[in-house]
């Protein structure tokens, strides 16, 4: 392929909008961001959407001058809950996947589907609304995520890619669509309830990675104030999850991925069904549509932040300054001299709530005996066991219906500081761990390979085979074995977790 016609891949994450620009040998070769934060307002986490353009079109100003771009697409952050009617107005702020507040509908659909439906997914959250006698429903003509929406605007075409779907509405892998009788379930179930709508109508379509899902039309490239033209092809618009197995070569049966951020998720591809329904567990699909076992976890990454940014201040107190890429890297190489177990020390990061321990609401909590090894290194260490605890958790499930993972790869910002984050998953995954070059940029340069799929794939060329045979062929990773001793440690440190966790429900009631 041409080294100069480039694929432009663009994510909305928890914390960065994200554009990165890759070559036609799939490298990245230019990229730009925007720092942004979601609002807890009126009991709700959410991002204005007056910022999602002002944000993208700051990304795509850093970007530069991109020429002879010959396909694009955009990812976002999964699930959540954005609600139009028929102009496409807004009718409720949008409603993120940080919140906890969907509980009895997840737990009603999940027993009438007998399937996961998780409080972060976008029918729970239309269920729960339903529920709550909210005014809105009777106007909705449309809901979709976050990424459709910005994939609307842009093309005109209402449409979603399959792993993003998946975490909308349960998708049936064998049809490749949503799955028809548990439409049907849901029509039934709100029958009564006189609304001028059937399900069907208000979903997005649904297509696979490398259909055609439209171009930027005149008025997208308007939205962008030019600075992308009009008439790119664009890409099915996938989630965060999609696009992490897409950068992570993770979309193949007996692969699987960690992506860790904000949040923490595993994505592992299966070979044949669970054996029941777990409510720990999701079940999407990849970008093409196979079935996939999803840990997903809300905490990861913003409790080490701000206890970066009070270390931080300490080194400011004393007159210094230090850059935040190094001090993260210091931190980070200093919890390699802790223990194994880290000292006994115990750290909960749950600034929000999470599923998998069945906890609506979080609170950060540093706990420790008064016997414990209270190090510098130590505290680290267990800051960074907390981001991979809970997932561990549901990993062991996986465990026990025996799902073979022949490799595992880490990407995200936990992993973008050589060696430690990679050691410790190893260690509590107890499986080999891969990271390659591109592990820091994750979800938009998955999204660009995604968008060079569709323009560049052959006839009848999978995805699977696409990026096997040409994107990562030959290219540079570093895999590490799990050490026993960190294995033992890591497994120490984990039962005192869960046994602590008594402490982290009387805390989220009490404080």
């Amino acid at each position: 392929m041409d080294n100069a016609k480039k694929c432009l891949g663009i994510e909305f994450g928890s914390t960065r909008i994200k554009a990165v620009a890759i070559d036609g040998a799939f490298q990245p070769v230019q990229s730009g961001d925007y720092t942004w934060a979601s609002s807890y307002a009126n009991g709700v986490w959410t991002y204005a959407l007056e910022e999602v353009w002002a944000g993208l079109k700051t990304a795509l100003k850093n970007l530069g001058d991109v020429d002879g771009l010959v396909a694009m697409g955009v990812s976002a952050m999964m699930h959540g809950y954005l609600a139009f009617d028929k102009d496409w107005n807004l009718l409720v702020p949008f409603r993120t996947w940080q919140n906890t507040i969907t509980g009895p509908a997840a737990e009603e659909l999940t027993a009438l589907f007998q399937f996961n439906i998780p409080q972060r997914w976008s029918i729970a959250h239309l269920y729960q609304a339903i529920l709550n006698g909210e005014p809105h429903v009777k106007d909705i003509a449309h809901i979709t995520t976050l990424a459709g929406y910005v994939h609307h605007a842009l093309t005109g075409v209402n449409a979603l890619g399959i792993g993003e779907a998946s975490g909308m509405f349960p998708i049936d892998s064998a049809a490749l669509d949503y799955d028809q009788a548990m439409l049907d379930k849901f029509d039934d179930l709100i029958a009564g309830k006189g609304y001028p709508w059937r399900i069907r109508d208000i979903l997005p379509g649904v297509l696979l990675a490398g259909e055609d899902a439209g171009t930027l039309t005149e008025a997208g490239s308007a939205l962008l104030d030019g600075l992308l033209p009009a008439g790119i092809p664009v890409a099915p618009p996938e989630g965060d999850a999609g696009t992490g197995m897409a950068a992570t070569n993770s979309v193949a049966p007996r692969t699987g991925n960690v992506s860790a951020g904000t949040s923490i998720f595993s994505m592992v591809v299966l070979e044949k069904p669970l054996s029941k329904v777990y409510p720990e567990l999701d079940l999407v699909t990849t970008p093409t549509g196979s079935p996939v076992a999803m840990v997903h976890c809300n905490n990861c990454t913003n409790d080490m932040n701000a206890w970066v940014s009070a270390l931080r201040e300490t080194v400011e107190l004393f007159g210094g300054s230090v850059s935040t890429g190094d001090l993260y890297t210091k931190l980070y190489e200093k919890s390699l001299e802790g223990d194994p177990d880290c000292g006994g020390v115990l750290v909960y990061n749950y600034l929000a709530g999470e599923g998998v321990t069945h906890l609506d609401e979080g609170r950060p909590l540093v706990v420790r005996r008064p016997d414990s090894r209270f190090t510098l290194a130590n505290f680290l260490r267990a800051q960074l066991y907390s981001t991979m605890s809970t997932l561990k958790i549901g990993m062991d499930l996986l465990a026990q219906e025996q799902v073979a993972i022949d490799s595992l790869t880490g990407h995200g910002g936990l992993f973008k500081t050589p060696v430690v984050g990679q050691k410790y998953m190893a260690a509590a995954c107890n499986a080999p761990v891969t990271c390659m070059e591109t592990a820091g940029e994750g979800g938009p340069y998955g999204m660009a390979l995604l968008a060079s799929y569709r323009a560049n794939k052959a006839d009848g060329e999978t995805l699977e085979d696409f990026l096997s045979g040409k994107v990562f062929a030959g290219v540079a990773g570093t895999t590490l074995q799990p050490d026993a001793e960190d294995v033992d440690g890591f497994n120490r440190f984990l039962t005192r977790y869960k046994a602590g966790l008594t402490v982290e429900r009387s805390a989220v009631e009490t404080l």
